[in-house]
Protein backbone atom coordinates (compact mmCIF):
# COMPACT_ATOMS: atom_id res chain seq x y z
CA UNK A 1 0.00 0.00 0.00
CA UNK A 2 1.63 3.88 -0.87
CA UNK A 3 1.54 6.36 0.91
CA UNK A 4 0.35 9.24 -0.71
CA UNK A 5 1.89 12.77 0.68
CA UNK A 6 1.43 15.47 -1.93
CA UNK A 7 -0.44 16.12 -5.58
CA UNK A 8 0.91 18.17 -8.08
CA UNK A 9 -2.39 19.96 -8.61
CA UNK A 10 -2.77 23.33 -7.08
CA UNK A 11 -5.89 24.72 -6.07
CA UNK A 12 -7.34 28.22 -7.34
CA UNK A 13 -9.35 29.20 -4.22
CA UNK A 14 -8.84 28.22 -0.19
CA UNK A 15 -9.85 25.01 0.86
CA UNK A 16 -11.58 26.34 3.39
CA UNK A 17 -14.83 23.30 3.80
CA UNK A 18 -11.73 20.87 3.42
CA UNK A 19 -9.89 22.58 6.13
CA UNK A 20 -13.05 22.61 8.36
CA UNK A 21 -13.88 18.96 8.30
CA UNK A 22 -10.41 18.29 8.93
CA UNK A 23 -10.08 20.63 12.06
CA UNK A 24 -14.07 19.54 13.14
CA UNK A 25 -12.54 15.60 13.12
CA UNK A 26 -9.61 16.50 15.06
CA UNK A 27 -11.43 18.28 17.93
CA UNK A 28 -14.13 15.36 17.57
CA UNK A 29 -11.30 12.91 18.55
CA UNK A 30 -9.34 14.84 21.36
CA UNK A 31 -13.37 15.08 23.01
CA UNK A 32 -14.37 11.83 22.73
CA UNK A 33 -15.29 10.15 26.21
CA UNK A 34 -12.65 7.36 26.93
CA UNK A 35 -10.30 7.98 23.86
CA UNK A 36 -8.12 9.96 26.12
CA UNK A 37 -6.47 6.69 28.08
CA UNK A 38 -5.94 5.08 24.41
CA UNK A 39 -3.77 7.66 23.14
CA UNK A 40 -1.91 7.32 26.05
CA UNK A 41 -1.38 3.62 25.86
CA UNK A 42 -3.26 3.15 29.21
CA UNK A 43 -6.63 2.54 28.49
CA UNK A 44 -8.88 1.66 31.95
CA UNK A 45 -12.17 -0.51 32.27
CA UNK A 46 -13.95 2.80 32.80
CA UNK A 47 -12.67 4.70 29.54
CA UNK A 48 -13.61 1.63 27.85
CA UNK A 49 -16.83 1.35 28.93
CA UNK A 50 -17.29 5.49 28.45
CA UNK A 51 -16.23 5.00 25.05
CA UNK A 52 -18.73 1.97 24.42
CA UNK A 53 -21.37 3.73 25.60
CA UNK A 54 -20.28 7.09 23.21
CA UNK A 55 -20.55 5.07 20.66
CA UNK A 56 -23.75 3.26 20.98
CA UNK A 57 -25.32 6.82 21.44
CA UNK A 58 -23.76 8.44 18.29
CA UNK A 59 -22.07 5.99 15.98
CA UNK A 60 -24.24 4.01 12.86
CA UNK A 61 -25.37 0.79 13.42
CA UNK A 62 -25.99 -1.22 10.24
CA UNK A 63 -29.61 -2.61 12.33
CA UNK A 64 -30.64 0.38 13.63
CA UNK A 65 -30.33 1.71 9.71
CA UNK A 66 -32.34 -0.83 7.92
CA UNK A 67 -35.06 -1.75 10.49
CA UNK A 68 -35.02 1.67 12.41
CA UNK A 69 -35.13 -0.30 15.54
CA UNK A 70 -33.20 1.16 18.82
CA UNK A 71 -32.07 -1.77 21.51
CA UNK A 72 -33.42 -2.10 24.26
CA UNK A 73 -30.23 -2.17 26.88
CA UNK A 74 -27.41 -0.15 25.71
CA UNK A 75 -24.18 0.45 27.25
CA UNK A 76 -24.43 3.31 30.19
CA UNK A 77 -20.65 3.75 30.99
CA UNK A 78 -21.00 2.79 34.23
CA UNK A 79 -18.45 -0.40 35.33
CA UNK A 80 -19.99 -2.85 37.74
CA UNK A 81 -18.58 -5.94 39.63
CA UNK A 82 -20.17 -9.27 39.39
CA UNK A 83 -20.65 -11.47 42.70
CA UNK A 84 -17.73 -13.13 41.50
CA UNK A 85 -15.71 -10.27 41.35
CA UNK A 86 -15.17 -10.19 37.89
CA UNK A 87 -15.48 -6.08 36.35
CA UNK A 88 -17.82 -5.34 33.07
CA UNK A 89 -19.77 -2.39 31.77
CA UNK A 90 -23.02 -1.56 33.06
CA UNK A 91 -25.93 -2.17 30.11
CA UNK A 92 -29.85 -0.33 31.21
CA UNK A 93 -32.57 1.65 29.42
CA UNK A 94 -31.10 4.08 27.04
CA UNK A 95 -31.30 8.05 28.69
CA UNK A 96 -31.10 9.27 24.99
CA UNK A 97 -33.57 9.17 21.99
CA UNK A 98 -31.31 8.41 19.20
CA UNK A 99 -31.84 9.15 15.68
CA UNK A 100 -30.44 6.31 12.96
CA UNK A 101 -30.28 8.65 10.07
CA UNK A 102 -28.73 11.24 12.37
CA UNK A 103 -26.05 8.98 13.67
CA UNK A 104 -24.82 8.23 9.69
CA UNK A 105 -23.95 12.14 10.14
CA UNK A 106 -22.11 12.30 13.54
CA UNK A 107 -20.15 8.62 12.87
CA UNK A 108 -18.53 10.94 10.02
CA UNK A 109 -16.78 13.13 12.75
CA UNK A 110 -15.87 9.92 15.00
CA UNK A 111 -12.73 7.64 14.73
CA UNK A 112 -11.21 4.84 16.50
CA UNK A 113 -7.39 5.99 17.45
CA UNK A 114 -4.70 8.10 15.66
CA UNK A 115 -3.98 6.33 13.23
CA UNK A 116 -7.41 6.11 11.55
CA UNK A 117 -8.03 9.27 12.18
CA UNK A 118 -4.12 10.82 11.20
CA UNK A 119 -5.02 8.38 7.63
CA UNK A 120 -8.05 9.30 6.69
CA UNK A 121 -7.01 13.35 7.12
CA UNK A 122 -4.20 12.66 5.09
CA UNK A 123 -6.64 11.53 2.22
CA UNK A 124 -8.98 14.94 2.35
CA UNK A 125 -6.30 17.08 2.84
CA UNK A 126 -4.38 15.71 -0.49
CA UNK A 127 -6.92 15.13 -2.60
CA UNK A 128 -10.19 16.82 -1.10
CA UNK A 129 -8.85 20.46 -1.90
CA UNK A 130 -8.74 19.90 -5.28
CA UNK A 131 -12.12 18.29 -5.37
CA UNK A 132 -13.41 21.60 -3.28
CA UNK A 133 -12.05 23.80 -5.79
CA UNK A 134 -13.71 22.08 -8.81
CA UNK A 135 -17.45 21.77 -7.37
CA UNK A 136 -17.27 24.96 -5.17
CA UNK A 137 -17.66 25.16 -1.49
CA UNK A 138 -21.19 24.63 -0.88
CA UNK A 139 -21.74 21.82 -3.55
CA UNK A 140 -18.57 19.90 -2.25
CA UNK A 141 -20.11 19.83 1.55
CA UNK A 142 -23.19 19.06 -0.02
CA UNK A 143 -20.89 16.00 -2.18
CA UNK A 144 -19.00 14.74 1.27
CA UNK A 145 -22.00 13.99 3.15
CA UNK A 146 -24.02 12.93 0.14
CA UNK A 147 -20.95 10.06 0.11
CA UNK A 148 -21.17 9.60 3.73
CA UNK A 149 -24.71 8.65 3.85
CA UNK A 150 -24.29 6.59 0.76
CA UNK A 151 -21.05 4.59 2.27
CA UNK A 152 -23.18 4.10 5.28
CA UNK A 153 -25.92 3.26 4.39
CA UNK A 154 -24.50 0.69 1.53
CA UNK A 155 -23.31 -1.28 3.74
CA UNK A 156 -25.63 -1.16 6.27
CA UNK A 157 -28.04 -3.01 3.31
CA UNK A 158 -25.04 -5.58 2.94
CA UNK A 159 -24.52 -6.06 6.61
CA UNK A 160 -28.38 -5.38 7.80
CA UNK A 161 -28.31 -7.67 11.34
CA UNK A 162 -24.86 -6.38 12.33
CA UNK A 163 -25.04 -4.35 15.53
CA UNK A 164 -21.38 -3.28 15.51
CA UNK A 165 -20.82 0.28 15.40
CA UNK A 166 -19.89 1.98 12.17
CA UNK A 167 -17.67 4.81 12.46
CA UNK A 168 -14.95 7.23 10.75
CA UNK A 169 -15.33 9.51 7.87
CA UNK A 170 -13.73 6.73 5.24
CA UNK A 171 -16.82 6.73 3.38
CA UNK A 172 -17.02 10.32 2.57
CA UNK A 173 -13.34 10.53 1.68
CA UNK A 174 -13.61 7.91 -0.39
CA UNK A 175 -16.37 9.54 -2.76
CA UNK A 176 -13.69 12.24 -2.68
CA UNK A 177 -10.79 9.88 -4.00
CA UNK A 178 -13.43 8.46 -6.50
CA UNK A 179 -14.24 12.18 -8.05
CA UNK A 180 -10.14 12.90 -8.15
CA UNK A 181 -9.66 9.78 -9.88
CA UNK A 182 -12.50 10.97 -12.52
CA UNK A 183 -11.58 15.27 -12.51
CA UNK A 184 -7.82 14.32 -12.39
CA UNK A 185 -6.96 10.99 -13.62
CA UNK A 186 -3.59 12.37 -14.85
CA UNK A 187 -2.52 14.40 -12.10
CA UNK A 188 0.81 12.93 -10.73
CA UNK A 189 0.74 12.55 -6.83
CA UNK A 190 3.69 12.09 -4.37
CA UNK A 191 3.43 8.47 -2.91
CA UNK A 192 6.04 6.60 -0.44
CA UNK A 193 6.52 3.28 -1.56
CA UNK A 194 7.38 1.17 1.48
CA UNK A 195 10.15 -1.33 -0.15
CA UNK A 196 13.04 -1.80 2.34
CA UNK A 197 13.33 1.97 3.03
CA UNK A 198 10.07 4.30 2.08
CA UNK A 199 10.39 4.73 -1.69
CA UNK A 200 9.70 8.38 -3.08
CA UNK A 201 7.65 8.27 -6.16
CA UNK A 202 5.95 10.52 -8.24
CA UNK A 203 2.70 8.50 -10.15
CA UNK A 204 -0.33 9.17 -11.97
CA UNK A 205 -3.99 9.50 -9.61
CA UNK A 206 -5.35 6.78 -11.91
CA UNK A 207 -2.37 4.53 -10.69
CA UNK A 208 -2.74 5.84 -6.69
CA UNK A 209 -6.73 5.49 -6.63
CA UNK A 210 -7.40 2.67 -8.98
CA UNK A 211 -4.82 0.22 -6.70
CA UNK A 212 -6.45 1.96 -3.26
CA UNK A 213 -9.74 1.16 -4.70
CA UNK A 214 -8.64 -2.75 -5.72
CA UNK A 215 -7.10 -3.11 -2.48
CA UNK A 216 -10.39 -2.51 -0.72
CA UNK A 217 -12.70 -4.89 -3.13
CA UNK A 218 -10.00 -7.85 -1.78
CA UNK A 219 -9.83 -6.72 1.47
CA UNK A 220 -13.71 -6.70 1.51
CA UNK A 221 -13.63 -10.43 0.69
CA UNK A 222 -11.42 -10.94 3.42
CA UNK A 223 -8.44 -11.76 1.35
CA UNK A 224 -4.95 -10.58 2.45
CA UNK A 225 -5.96 -8.68 5.78
CA UNK A 226 -6.83 -10.64 9.27
CA UNK A 227 -8.98 -7.45 10.23
CA UNK A 228 -11.76 -7.33 7.51
CA UNK A 229 -14.31 -7.89 9.94
CA UNK A 230 -13.58 -4.64 11.85
CA UNK A 231 -13.28 -2.81 8.29
CA UNK A 232 -15.82 -1.16 6.52
CA UNK A 233 -14.11 -2.18 3.44
CA UNK A 234 -17.70 -2.30 1.55
CA UNK A 235 -18.30 0.74 2.97
CA UNK A 236 -15.24 2.62 1.01
CA UNK A 237 -16.59 0.68 -2.30
CA UNK A 238 -19.62 2.33 -1.81
CA UNK A 239 -18.33 5.73 -1.50
CA UNK A 240 -15.94 5.75 -4.13
CA UNK A 241 -18.37 4.76 -6.91
CA UNK A 242 -20.77 7.51 -5.11
CA UNK A 243 -18.07 9.55 -5.75
CA UNK A 244 -17.19 9.08 -9.40
CA UNK A 245 -21.21 9.06 -10.20
CA UNK A 246 -21.87 12.01 -8.64
CA UNK A 247 -18.40 13.73 -10.17
CA UNK A 248 -18.62 12.34 -14.12
CA UNK A 249 -21.01 15.22 -14.94
CA UNK A 250 -18.31 17.50 -14.00
CA UNK A 251 -15.43 16.27 -16.09
CA UNK A 252 -15.64 17.72 -19.71
CA UNK A 253 -15.32 21.22 -18.22
CA UNK A 254 -12.39 20.35 -15.58
CA UNK A 255 -9.02 22.06 -16.32
CA UNK A 256 -6.15 19.21 -16.75
CA UNK A 257 -3.49 19.71 -14.16
CA UNK A 258 -0.19 21.13 -15.04
CA UNK A 259 2.53 19.50 -16.58
CA UNK A 260 4.68 17.89 -13.91
CA UNK A 261 8.34 18.68 -14.48
CA UNK A 262 11.26 17.06 -12.42
CA UNK A 263 11.26 13.33 -11.41
CA UNK A 264 9.40 10.91 -12.55
CA UNK A 265 8.85 7.52 -10.91
CA UNK A 266 12.53 8.20 -9.77
CA UNK A 267 14.01 9.53 -13.30
CA UNK A 268 14.55 13.25 -14.86
CA UNK A 269 11.24 13.42 -17.07
CA UNK A 270 11.73 14.47 -20.18
CA UNK A 271 11.31 18.68 -21.36
CA UNK A 272 8.53 19.15 -23.85
CA UNK A 273 8.60 21.65 -26.48
CA UNK A 274 5.29 23.25 -27.35
CA UNK A 275 4.79 24.83 -31.13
Amino acid sequence: MVIPVHDVNPVRRTPWVTYALITANVLVFLFTPGLAGSVAGDSSLSQLCHLHAFLDHYAAVPRELIHDQLPRFVPTGEVALSPQGAAGCVVGPAGYDKSPPLSVFTAMFLHGGWLHLLGNMLFLLIFGNNVEDRMGHVRYTLFYFACGYAASYGFALLNSESADPLIGASGAIAGVLGAYLVLYPKARVWVLVPFLIFLPLRLPAWLVLGSWFVLQAVYSSGEGVSDAGTVAYAAHIVGFLAGMLIAWPLRPGTPPPPEPRGLLFGRKARPRHTW
